[in-house]
């Protein structure tokens, strides 16, 4: 849920919508860290983030080393999923073993925080919650569906598992967002327009 999202920012970009969100905190560029309500990070010795963009620049290098028609391209943004060590890093690992594909969180935030849309072909260096590269995705799709409307399908890419993946879904989903609404004294509703993005892992390769 980048929930994202979605968790402490260094970017206003790097507001992650859940969150489960992405798609997201730790950004590799040198930019000044702000407070966000959507992306909640503990914060870090320097050491600790120096550590972290050490490894997501060497983690994009080596990406880039292994597709030379490549050369030349921005590295991505790097974030990691939802709001806490111990779902970042479980989310980041089945994420790194391709089982998680796929990220949710609520249009509203998007136009909330002035933030343009996922696009299909935008790429993310995944980290676990310290800031430390476990793998690169890719957008495949980009869909807005009503959070009554998510598919069984969709669900068991999003949770990255196949054992009642729609209700684990829901579930994870409302208690996330009527937490985070709650301060604005909004509530999550059947219809919310959730903004779904599918993604691939693309590095490091599979064997």
């Amino acid at each position: 849920m980048r929930l994202n999202p979605l968790i402490l920012l260094k970017t206003m970009k790097h507001i992650t919508l859940f969150l489960f969100l992405i798609l997201l905190s730790c950004k590799n560029e040198s930019k000044s860290k702000t407070e966000s309500k959507m992306h909640t990070v503990t914060e870090t010795s320097t050491a600790s983030e120096n550590m972290g963009d050490a490894s997501v620049v060497a983690m994009w290098k080596n990406y880039i080393l292994s597709n030379p028609a490549l050369k030349g391209e921005e590295i991505p943004d790097s974030d990691f999923f939802h709001n806490n060590r111990k779902d970042a890093n479980r989310l980041a690992q089945l994420t790194l073993d391709g089982k998680k594909k796929a990220t949710s969180s609520l249009l509203s935030l998007y136009k909330q925080y002035g933030m343009d849309l996922p696009k299909v072909g935008t790429k993310q260096i995944v980290t676990d919650f310290d800031g430390k590269a476990i793998a690169i995705i890719e957008n495949t799709a980009v869909d807005t569906i009503p959070f009554n409307k998510i598919s069984e399908q969709y669900a068991k890419l999003d949770m990255g598992t196949d054992i009642e993946p729609l209700k684990k879904w829901k579930k994870a989903h409302w208690d996330f967002f009527e937490h985070f609404l709650k301060e604005s004294g909004e509530k999550p509703t059947e219809e919310m327009l959730m903004v779904c993005v599918k993604f691939e892992t693309i590095w490091p390769k599979k064997n």
